[in-house]
C-alpha cells in the first residue's frame, strides 16, 4: 500500500471524525476513504478506529499513531521544501485557532494578503476565546495572549498589547472618573475570566505599585462580550487597547487611570513542541510576525 498516503487520510479522517468529510476534501468517495483505512490496518496489523453508524472514535492504537503519522508528514514535507520539487513554496492546510475578537480583528483580514503570498497554502481558522487543546484539535498554530505555562507547547513571543481600564463616556458622566486605582472600590468593575487573577488589577503608578480588589454584577471570558458590556455602561474593564481601539479614537470611550500602567500582555503563536514545525506554520508564523511589527497597537520583537 502507499503508506505516506494512508497515513494523511488516517490523520484527515481522525481530525475531521468523518469519512464523508475527508472524502469531500480529496475529490474521492467515501468506501474509497475506508478502504484505505482498513489497509492501513491491515498493513499495521492493528484496528485504528472504531466505527458505528453515528460516529468515529481512535482505539488506543489509533490514538497513539495519530502523535506519530503527524510527526512523519512533518518531516516529509520539510524534505520536499528541502531539497524537492516544493522547495521555497509552503503548501497544504494549517489550523489555527485564535481568540475571537483577536481573530477577527488582527487575523481574518490578513488573510487575503497570506494565501496571496503563497498560493499552495490553505487555512482553516478556529475563532475562540476558551483555550483549545491542540494535540486532540489537530491544531497547527494558536495564537495566545499571556504566559504560556505548558511545558508540551513552544511559545513564539509574535507581538504585545497594552491594557488600560477603559469606560464608556455615558457612564464617567454618571458615576464620575476615578482618579486613583483605590476609587475603583466605588465603581462597577467588569472581571475578565480568562485572565489568572479576574479580580485582582495590578498597576505601576508614581509611588510604584498597586494592588486593588474589584468588584461588579457582570463578568465574561469574551473580549466581544467585554467591549459590548463596557460599551452599553455597564461599567469600568482593564483590557488590551486594541479591543477598544476604535471607541477610542471616535470618543465613544475613554480610558482612564492614565498615570497608572497596567502590565502588557504578551502574544503568542504557540505550537506543540511534540511535533517538528512543519514548513507551511513556519510561515504562517513569520507572516503575522512581518505583520504585527507594522501595527503600533500590538508591535513587539520576535522572541522565543
Amino acid at each position: 500500500m502507499d503508506l505516506l498516503a494512508g497515513l494523511r487520510t488516517f490523520v484527515r479522517v481522525a481530525e475531521s471524525g468523518s469519512f464523508s468529510a475527508v472524502a469531500r476534501e480529496i475529490g474521492a468517495t467515501q468506501p474509497a476513504v475506508s478502504r484505505q483505512i482498513s489497509a492501513l490496518e491491515q498493513h499495521l496489523d492493528a484496528r485504528l478506529i472504531q466505527r458505528t453508524t453515528r460516529s468515529l472514535t481512535l482505539t488506543e492504537d489509533g490514538r497513539d499513531l495519530l502523535d506519530h503519522a503527524r510527526r512523519v508528514l512533518d518531516c516529509v514535507e520539510e524534505a520536499e521544501m528541502a531539497v524537492g520539487r516544493r522547495q521555497g513554496t509552503p503548501s497544504g492546510l494549517v489550523r489555527i485557532a485564535t481568540p475571537s475578537t483577536f481573530g477577527r480583528l488582527y487575523v481574518a483580514p490578513r488573510m487575503r494578503r497570506l494565501l496571496d503570498r503563497y498560493p499552495e497554502l490553505s487555512v482553516e481558522l478556529h475563532m475562540s476565546d476558551s483555550v483549545t487543546d491542540m494535540i486532540a484539535g489537530g491544531i497547527d498554530l494558536a495564537i495566545r495572549g499571556g504566559v504560556v505555562q505548558e511545558a508540551s507547547l513552544v511559545a513564539r513571543r509574535i507581538g504585545s498589547s497594552a491594557r488600560s481600564v477603559v469606560a464608556s463616556v455615558d457612564y464617567l458622566e454618571r458615576n464620575g472618573t476615578p482618579a486613583h486605582p483605590s476609587d475603583l472600590a466605588r465603581h462597577s468593575c467588569i472581571a475578565f475570566l480568562q485572565g489568572a487573577a479576574p479580580n485582582e488589577w495590578r498597576f505601576n503608578g508614581p509611588d510604584g505599585a498597586v494592588s486593588v480588589e474589584i468588584s461588579g454584577r457582570f463578568r465574561t471570558d469574551s473580549s466581544d462580550a467585554l467591549r459590548e458590556a463596557v460599551m452599553a455602561g455597564v461599567g469600568l474593564a482593564l483590557a488590551s487597547s486594541w479591543v477598544f481601539g476604535a471607541d477610542l479614537t471616535s470618543g465613544r470611550a475613554k480610558a482612564v487611570l492614565q498615570r497608572y500602567q497596567a502590565e502588557q500582555v504578551p502574544i503568542h503563536a504557540v505550537y506543540p513542541s511534540r511535533r517538528n514545525l512543519a514548513p507551511r506554520t513556519r510561515a504562517v508564523i513569520d507572516f503575522l510576525l512581518d505583520e504585527f511589527r507594522l501595527d503600533s497597537a500590538i508591535s513587539t520583537y520576535g522572541e522565543t
